[in-house]
């Protein structure tokens, strides 16, 4: 019961199964790409696709007040965390104080 039992493998068989099995590619035709269409007239240059986002004023309106709403959330969070920081470091100046003058007692009574 105390002692540990090491498993043993069993015999390999012989037989081998690929993990990846291979795909066959042989029967899908390359892709051909059209020839542009020439015409004889003169077209102007394609307009630049614009990677500005473009905003209305109500959807600014959104982004303003979500912005301040997460800035008035994150300002909540961090001012009660330094609170709690406070309020504890209060609390253990004052055992220490409480601890303090009760030692001092006892030492003033032998």
């Amino acid at each position: 019961m105390f002692q540990p039992h090491i498993p043993v493998n069993p015999l390999p068989t012989g037989i081998v199964t690929p993990l990846v099995q291979p795909t066959v590619t042989a029967d899908i035709a390359p892709h051909q790409t059209a020839a542009p269409v020439v015409c004889n007239h003169h077209h102007g240059p394609a307009p630049a696709p614009s990677s500005a986002v473009r905003l209305t004023p109500a959807s600014l309106a959104v982004v303003v007040a979500g912005g301040a709403g997460a800035v008035l959330v994150v300002g909540t969070v961090l001012v009660s965390m330094l609170l709690a920081i406070a309020v504890s470091a209060a609390s253990v100046a004052v055992c220490a104080v409480v601890l303090r003058s009760l030692l001092n007692g006892q030492h003033r009574r032998r």
